[in-house]
């Protein structure tokens, strides 16, 4: 899972989330709601490993994932627990950012994620050893992108094209959908739609618009050209 973005714009917090993937992985559930540690909890789910890689609680907070820490790791035979799985846990718990001091994370496979919760924006860290924890100025705009994908190069170079786009536009969820679709659609290899020789590919966008007492959840399948949408009320 590969690439993410916030934007504070306009009174509306947008995140949005490009998922790269093994075709050979069984396609995911399009985003529903469910209900988690009698939470609910919208999101798309993965149907091999039972998690997701986004999910939205009801009282607006959003936690997206991303592959890999600081550095690409090395593969270990197997894990104790899916990463997605470890989203759910978080998103379901009375508070995400408190129980990310709390959580158990030995034997999990390093990642990242970005949590959007009461108005306040986080990179959290698992490296297979420690936990990291950055808040974030939410009046600045971030991108991230998975360093089991990408070499530090050229995240580095994603960086500069989303700066480059931020300074350049107007900055709106339409736009931001249109830079996550077609930003360096000539690169097939690591522009942010991919296509490593029909083996990997950007399977899906899903992108949230929180505003005031609203959270707008788009999820675009690539693969089947599908959309969904949910609206939810933040309670």
């Amino acid at each position: 899972m590969c690439t993410v973005s916030f934007v504070f714009s306009n009174g509306k917090a947008i995140l949005t989330h490009n998922r790269d993937e093994k075709v050979a992985r069984p396609s995911a559930i399009e985003p529903q709601k469910y209900t988690v540690n009698n939470k609910n909890i919208y999101f798309p789910k993965d149907q091999k490993a039972g998690g997701t890689w986004y999910a939205v609680a009801e009282n607006g907070t959003v936690l997206v994932l991303l592959n890999g820490a600081d550095e690409k790791h090395q593969l270990k035979p197997s894990y104790r627990k899916s990463r997605g799985l470890i989203v759910l846990d978080l998103i379901s718990s009375d508070s995400p950012i408190e129980e990310w001091s709390a959580i158990d994370l030995f034997g999990i496979e390093p990642f990242t994620i970005v949590l959007f919760q009461d108005k306040k924006l986080y990179q959290l860290r698992w490296n297979e050893i420690e936990k990291s924890t950055l808040n974030l100025d939410v009046n600045q705009s971030h991108i991230w992108s998975s360093s089991t994908l990408y070499p530090k190069e050229i995240r580095e170079h994603r960086v500069e094209l989303f700066q480059n786009f931020i300074v350049s536009n107007e900055v709106s969820s339409e736009k931001l959908f249109q830079f996550h679709r077609y930003a360096k659609n000539d690169d097939s290899e690591n522009g942010l739609i991919i296509n490593r020789n029909d083996e990997m590919k950007t399977l899906s966008i899903t992108q949230t618009v929180i505003q005031e007492n609203k959270v707008v959840l788009s999820y675009h399948d690539l693969q089947n050209q599908q959309e969904f949408t949910n609206s939810i009320t933040i309670t």
